[in-house]
């Protein structure tokens, strides 16, 4: 990465360095869990753009419309991982959105449980009869369908808000924490810089 010139995300926008050490300290790993926040946040935007898309269409895609809010909603809640703790529900308080974010947060979370459940099946629910002939007796069995409604424009562009105003959020915290971690290296002498491994750049 380089000294003097950082892109809106914290990721550099000058020539690529011939050199990389790998940092391990605690800087260089906040560091890496924001870049990683910040990349799911993306991520939720990107999923969203699509699914303004799909949803515009004459007949929606149900297929693709699960996969793209599903994927959504997994890698929104992920950002709030309390195992990270670096986005928390506090959090939301400071994006200055008009409505309930926390509220609107809160369903996000369920959804989430619903959609990635390993044990309910989100796109429609079963009710299993008897078909019954005039005279009353049982002719057979019914396995009888009720599909869930697909998620609609007004949710995913609100998910897309939030994800936008986080988005900011985070970047502006990717900055600072990249100064701690560029005055952590400074501190290391050529020698030491050196003695750390090696990042190998792709090409």
């Amino acid at each position: 990465m380089a000294d003097d010139a950082t892109g809106g995300n914290g990721t550099a926008t000058a020539t690529a360095p011939s050199t990389v050490r790998r940092l391990d300290g605690a800087e260089s790993t906040e560091l890496a869990g924001l870049a990683a926040v910040f990349e799911d946040l993306q991520y939720v935007l990107r999923c969203c753009e699509h699914l303004v898309s799909a949803l515009a269409a004459p007949r929606p895609d149900p297929a693709l419309v699960e996969a793209l809010w599903t994927g959504a909603l997994v890698g929104y809640v992920r950002c709030f991982s309390g195992r990270a703790g670096l986005l928390t529900e506090d959090d939301l308080g400071r994006l200055e959105l008009d409505g309930d974010v926390g509220e609107f947060h809160a369903m996000i979370k369920k959804l989430r449980d619903h959609y990635a459940s390993r044990h309910v099946n989100p796109r429609e629910s079963f009710t299993i009869g008897a078909a019954q002939a005039n005279d009353g007796r049982p002719t057979g069995v019914a396995v009888v369908s009720a599909p869930r409604p697909l998620v609609d424009d007004t949710t995913v562009r609100l998910l897309g808000r939030v994800a936008y105003a986080l988005s900011g959020l985070v970047d502006a915290r990717m900055q600072e924490a990249q100064s701690r971690v560029l005055s952590a290296a400074g501190k290391l002498s050529p020698a030491q810089l050196s003695a750390l491994p090696l990042v190998h750049l792709s090409t």
